[in-house]
């Protein structure tokens, strides 16, 4: 089920629009995103990274940057500890690159998916003392490790959290009393004390602001902060965080370094994926580069990312990263099979009618329990968990919607796991088998969701006939990019439009062009990615095997409703036409 709302809000839209030389529709779009003073719409629209904010306005960094330049200064070893998902790995190796040309005598571990689970483990801690380390810095993690941290400081280890994850929490009587481990510094951003003003930024973008702060803590020229940023945008993007304030800018940026990199693996990967020389947006990080990077850390071990991002020879980068691009195609070709799978259990068993999906897959590979998650939550609109065969019980991840707080609700029945821990809407979770159905019944029965709350609620910015579109304004919406969570792409609609024809193209059948008239006779050309076969039984149950027929054949025919667009130029053969992509379709309503 969907609806769709138009944007409302108020403002003066002529006005910014004369003050800051934009279309009214860019303004209004812009108003939409909740950026009204003068100034935030003059940072959002021509904002640069000068905009970002002072590393040293996050709790605890100045502390972190006396104890880390002291053990610089005295040879000591440091150990940086961070994960194997794609934010966990662009952030060791920002601490790792800084570290190294400030001096530190510093290596690495990634924690491997399977042997070692999720950030600091006791295995890593007992490692780091057997080979000498005296300093550990977490990256992506650490914020729950407390016991241990507690077993690295009784063995006379120094322990730096950066992490940006929730602070962990204990309710009693109503009444959140956080938890931080007792590390000798803590960095992260979601500190009750911590004053930094934007809290959303992942793990990387903490280890950049680390490595800045100590460039100039040591009075150095920060000469690696173009190296450095396009894997703070990198993970930005691939962790979903929201593209607001400083996030923006970072992938803003970061995207431009990216296209000309001068990191031999970057560019290996990009090559691997065809990316190479093309002009890139977020769409390409999140769901090109991005998967390749967490395929091995689902798969196979996350520390091959990180050698290849540090690698210094070609063929060697090209080998891993094409190794990469093939675990991200097998690792596809895993969830399609693991994902029909759940489908066919929610179906057979009854689950659709449950508020919360809880599957249980004892085939699926543990490292791909959210993505499955994930595409269950897409096709019922409902808060899914799925869970897998461990060792030591079951293991899984859950991915939410809106209206559910996964982590506030995972709190409620925290008696049945054995770990858990993430977010309002995603979270991993471990527990024992005997608990599957307990844990099934009670989120079930205490899920508190109404009926419209698995609506999807989509956001039109704008109604606009499509004559209104120019060029002009297409090359404006660009001022609006990059898009993504937190600034998504514009949604525009037009009422009463007539499908005319429509023919479907692509290797795989999922492109259609369609002709369409609106209420003035103008026709336009409409592109709509979906698969052809699903377009035309969407056609034939709205409208009928006749309509369809008719629109198939382009000849008269009753097939009208109104449209979700976004414009945009196709160039072919040096030829610029605008064209809209339909975004969504409503028949009309008699």
């Amino acid at each position: 089920m969907e609806k769709w709302i138009l944007h409302t809000k108020r403002a003066d839209f002529y006005k910014i629009a004369q003050e800051q030389n934009i279309d009214p529709v860019i303004a209004r779009i812009i108003r939409n995103r909740d950026i009204e003073t003068d100034s935030d719409i003059h940072r959002f629209l021509h904002g640069t990274l000068e905009d970002m904010h002072s590393p040293f306005l996050m709790a605890g960094m100045k502390e972190a940057c006396t104890v880390i330049s002291d053990a610089i200064a005295k040879k000591k070893k440091i150990r940086v500890i961070g994960d194997y998902d794609i934010d966990g790995v662009c952030a060791t190796y920002i601490l790792v690159r800084g570290l190294t040309h400030l001096g530190a005598d510093v290596d690495y571990a990634i924690p491997h998916r399977m042997k070692d689970g999720y950030g600091l483990s006791d295995g890593l801690v007992n490692e780091a003392k057997a080979d000498g380390i005296e300093l550990i810095i977490t990256c992506d993690n650490g914020i729950a490790a407390f016991l241990q941290i507690e077993l690295a400081n009784s063995l006379g280890m120094e322990v730096i959290v950066t992490d940006h994850h929730e602070i962990p929490y204990e309710e009693k009587d109503n009444i959140k009393r956080y938890i931080v481990p007792n590390a000798g510094c803590v960095i992260d951003p979601k500190l009750a004390t911590c004053p930094y003003p934007f809290k959303e930024i992942c793990g990387a973008v903490v280890a950049w602001k680390l490595v800045m702060a100590l460039f100039e803590y040591s009075n150095q020229e920060d000469i690696l902060f173009d190296e450095l940023l396009q894997f703070a945008a990198f993970a930005t993007v691939g962790d979903v965080m929201p593209l607001r304030d400083e996030n923006r800018l970072i992938v803003k940026y970061g995207l431009k370094a990216i296209e000309n990199t001068d990191n031999i693996g970057m560019r290996a990967l990009l090559m691997a994926t065809g990316l190479y020389d093309k002009k890139l947006n977020s769409y390409h990080l999140g769901f090109a580069l991005g998967p390749c990077v967490n395929a091995s850390g689902r798969l196979d071990t996350a520390a091959n990312v990180l050698e290849l991002f540090l690698c210094q020879n070609g063929d060697e980068a090209m080998s891993a990263a094409i190794r990469l691009k093939e675990l991200n195609d097998s690792r596809k070709d895993m969830t399609i099979r693991q994902t029909e799978e759940a489908v066919k259990q929610i179906e057979e068993n009854g689950y659709k009618n449950h508020q919360v999906m809880v599957l249980f897959l004892p085939e699926c590979h543990e490292s791909l329990a959210g993505i499955i998650a994930g595409r269950v939550r897409e096709k019922y609109g409902k808060p899914a968990f799925v869970l897998t065969d461990s060792e030591d019980g079951l293991k899984g991840s859950g991915r939410s919607i809106e209206a559910y707080s996964m982590y506030e609700k995972m709190n409620e029945c925290k008696e049945l796991f054995t770990k858990f821990g993430g977010h309002k809407l995603a979270a991993g979770l471990s527990l024992p088998k005997e608990n599957l159905e307990r844990f099934r019944a009670f989120v079930n029965e205490h899920a508190g969701l109404k009926e419209e709350d698995f609506v999807d609620k989509i956001y039109i910015d704008v109604a606009m006939p499509l004559s209104y579109v120019s060029e002009k304004l297409i090359k404006e919406l660009a001022l609006l990019e990059p898009f993504g969570d937190g600034n998504e792409k514009p949604v525009f609609a037009i009422k009463d439009i007539r499908l005319l024809s429509y023919k479907i193209l692509g290797k795989q059948n999922n492109v259609i062009k369609i002709t369409a008239m609106d209420v003035e006779n103008k026709r336009y050309s409409v592109i709509n990615y979906m698969d052809g076969a699903e377009w035309e039984e969407f056609i034939r149950s709205e409208y009928g095997e006749q309509q369809l027929m008719k629109l198939k054949e382009g000849s008269t025919n009753s097939v009208r409703g109104d449209m979700l667009y976004y414009p945009e130029i196709n160039e072919y053969r040096n030829m610029k036409t605008i064209q809209f992509v339909m975004l969504g379709f409503h028949k009309n309503k008699e």
